[in-house]
Formats: C-alpha cells, sequence, structure tokens
C-alpha cells in the first residue's frame, strides 16, 4: 500500500520528468527542509549550505531519469546532498584555513547532557569543527559511514580517518565546556 505523501511524490517526479517547472518547484519544496538539515552539516555556514542545497537540487532534476523508482526517492536526495556536500567540502578545501586545534586533549567530563541539547544547538557546535573534522564526524556520527568508505569518499587513509574523528570528538568536548562556562558566566 502506497501512502498519500508516496503518491504526491510519484506524481511531482512524473511532472518534473516532463520539465514542468510547477512540479520542479513543489518537489523542491516538499524536500527543501529535509535537504538543507542535511547540506547545513557539512557546510560552513548558512549561506554555503543554501549553494550546496541548490547545486544538489539541479543534479536531481538533472540527474532524474538516472533514479531508480524501486527504491526510496528520499534516499536518492539524502544520497546525492551528501555527495553534493562533499564536492563542495573537497573544492573549497584549498581556501579553508587549518583551525585544527591539534592539542586538544579529551576533556574526563562525562556528563551525558547530549541527550538534553536540541538538534539545532548541536548543528552549531559542530559547525564550529574545522572542515575536515566535520566532513569525517557528519559522515560517521551522523551519516553511518565507516572509516574505510570515508577514506575512500575524501582520499585519506582510514587512520587519518579514525584520528580526525577522534580530534573532532576531543574539540566538541572542548567546544562544548567553553560553551557551558560561557553561559554560566553570563549568571554571574
Amino acid at each position: 500500500m502506497i501512502d498519500t505523501d508516496s503518491k504526491v511524490v510519484e506524481e511531482l517526479l512524473r511532472g518534473c520528468l516532463q520539465n514542468n517547472r510547477e512540479a520542479q518547484r513543489k518537489l523542491y519544496q516538499h524536500f527543501y527542509g529535509y535537504a538543507m538539515s542535511i547540506c547545513v552539516r557539512y557546510s560552513k555556514d548558512d549561506e554555503e549550505a543554501k549553494e550546496v542545497l541548490n547545486d544538489g537540487f539541479m543534479k536531481v532534476f538533472t540527474k532524474l531519469k538516472q533514479y531508480d523508482q524501486k527504491k526510496s526517492f528520499k534516499g536518492w536526495v539524502r544520497r546525492i546532498m551528501i555527495n553534493t556536500a562533499l564536492d563542495n567540502y573537497r573544492h573549497n578545501l584549498k581556501h579553508y584555513h587549518g583551525a585544527d586545534l591539534e592539542d586538544a586533549s579529551p576533556v574526563a567530563d562525562r556528563a551525558d547532557i547530549v541527550g538534553n541539547l536540541n538538534y539545532e544547538y548541536l548543528i552549531s557546535l559542530i559547525q564550529q569543527l574545522s572542515p575536515a573534522y566535520k566532513a569525517v564526524f557528519n559522515l560517521y556520527v551522523i551519516d553511518g559511514y565507516n572509516h574505510e568508505e570515508i577514506a575512500e569518499i575524501l582520499g585519506i587513509s582510514s587512520g587519518t580517518s579514525k584520528s580526525n574523528l577522534s580530534k573532532a570528538r576531543a574539540n566538541l568536548r572542548e567546544i562544548l565546556k567553553k560553551s557551558r562556562v560561557d553561559e554560566l558566566e553570563q549568571y554571574v
């Protein structure tokens, strides 16, 4: 049984395959929030995320004939958005400044406050990571890739992937610790 949402998407896809601009606009609007939530995780700011999103949707519309209708369209869009974000990362790699905190040591504070944080706040913390750490962290922790897959995608060794993940986690602990200190200072 196909739910109503699936029927709507199927109808929009048929319209998009016929280059119907209204169908394209509606498909874009339908998946905007979902796609943007992916793009923002891999981008340095909202402006870059919007560029990645638009580039990704351009690929969706130009490669729509390649979509296998036996598979999830949402999953196909997800894959395109991740790949577009990674293409953007690789393209801009030479422009990023190495703000990696090599000397960040893991903090022993194991309080499970992450469960109490909201999504937007967590994303804002991840946004503060260097591009290399952010890419590995997102791919491993959020999107579920393993280190070998990440190594292949980013053109690094699996050891570098593991190291970058470890450093990303340490940096996130430091960022979180600092944000908590800043938050407490406003009440003192």
